[in-house]
């Protein structure tokens, strides 16, 4: 198992409340309420939380032994809303219990 695994957790939650808050609160009021202060404010950090998830899945894949299919699945679920949430259930909790 590799070392990074308790971290790419923790970013993979990170990133994905982060971009939630950044698609169903921060964008609506952006656009419907003329008020851009929020998407400024998370903009940012879910940007360099989603450059981590993706440099931290690829440097952990091998080690995880995840074929590239499930490199590619791990990948795409970044940019799903709640996509990270079901990559942590479904590829990342099972490997840390064993």
């Amino acid at each position: 198992m590799s070392k990074l695994l308790p971290i790419f957790r923790i970013i993979a939650v990170l990133e994905g409340v982060s971009y939630i808050l950044l698609l169903f609160i921060a964008s609506p009021l952006k656009w419907f309420y003329d008020d851009p202060q929020y998407v400024k404010l998370l903009g940012m950090p879910h940007g360099i939380l989603f450059m981590a998830y993706v440099v931290i899945a690829v440097l952990i894949s091998s080690d995880m032994k995840w074929s590239t299919r499930t490199l590619w699945i791990v990948l795409i679920a970044s940019i799903l809303p709640f996509g990270t949430f079901y990559i942590d259930k479904k590829y990342l909790n099972k490997t840390s219990r064993a």
